[in-house]
């Protein structure tokens, strides 16, 4: 059992999942440069995360506290909203932020692993914003906003895992806005694109092909294309920034797609038929 959250003066309070890493850390410190507290949730609080070394370098290390729930376990869940509610009365934004990304060919991914993405990106975050969502609607405020994906968007080959989970969360969130609206509750898409977090090279490393696999030459193409763009992809503190904004504004849009990947994915999307995109996507591949 980890201490209780130190009570303080009155300040906006922010919950962010996923905190030890990716885009999470690195919004717990904007929020609390922009005078927030910050409950940074992590899965792990043993493995090494650069969340409070940073804080202190910029002075706001004070404004952050860690603390241990792993999505996909009601009961951390369940004690983590309490310790806040104990400490602040109060959730003002909920950042959905816990992910993990899975590849592979749909017909080579076991059930198993199906299963563990969607519990952690789409179950776990369900869960953590139902926990959440009773503390917004009876204040008649606050903000969820859920870290999506380009991928949400559009599925692409040998990420159908990670586009699955992503897409519906994007259902789940534009269901969710349009509920909530009437009590005050504003929820939120952020898009990113190719962005150098750990995320990616997580994925990559869990990704074995079977010499003899029939998906071999491909799925190492979509690897190399993948490594490619990761290693040109933009610094993920934009993505940081934008979350915060997106949470200070009293009339927030639904999706907000960051990235010029993201965007340009976004407009072949809308402007070229489907069977354009196909060839596109399959040249690319061979």
């Amino acid at each position: 059992m980890h201490p209780p959250i130190e009570a303080g003066p009155a300040r906006p309070v922010v919950l962010i999942t996923g905190a030890a890493g990716g885009f999470g850390w690195r919004a717990c410190l904007h929020f609390a440069k922009s005078g927030y507290r910050v409950v940074a949730a992590m899965r792990d609080m043993t493995k090494p995360s650069p969340l409070m070394e940073e804080a202190e370098k910029w002075g706001i290390q004070s404004l952050i506290h860690p603390v241990e729930m792993d999505v996909t376990r009601p009961e951390q869940i369940e004690r983590c909203i309490a310790q806040i509610l104990d400490a602040y009365g109060r959730i003002d934004v909920l950042v959905n932020n816990a992910g993990f990304a899975l590849g592979g060919y749909a017909e080579e991914v076991s059930l198993q692993d199906w299963r563990r993405q969607m519990d952690t990106n789409f179950f776990g975050m369900v869960a953590v914003t139902q926990a959440v969502l009773p503390v917004m609607r009876t204040a008649g405020s606050g903000t969820v906003i859920n870290v999506s994906s380009v991928s949400g968007r559009i599925g692409l080959p040998g990420y159908a895992p990670y586009s699955a989970s992503k897409h519906a969360m994007e259902g789940f969130s534009e269901s969710l806005r349009l509920e909530m609206l009437p009590y005050g509750v504003r929820v939120v898409l952020v898009e990113p694109g190719s962005y150098r977090t750990a995320i990616w090279q997580k994925g990559f490393d869990q990704i074995s092909i079977a010499g003899d696999s029939p998906y071999h030459h491909r799925m190492e193409t979509v690897l190399n294309h993948s490594r490619r763009t990761f290693d040109q992809s933009a610094d993920p503190m934009e993505v940081a920034k934008l979350i915060v904004r997106v949470a200070q504004k009293k009339r927030p849009k639904l999706r907000y797609p960051i990235g010029r990947d993201a965007r340009m994915l976004l407009i072949a999307k809308t402007l070229l038929p489907w069977k354009w995109l196909e060839k596109l996507v399959n040249s690319v591949l061979k």
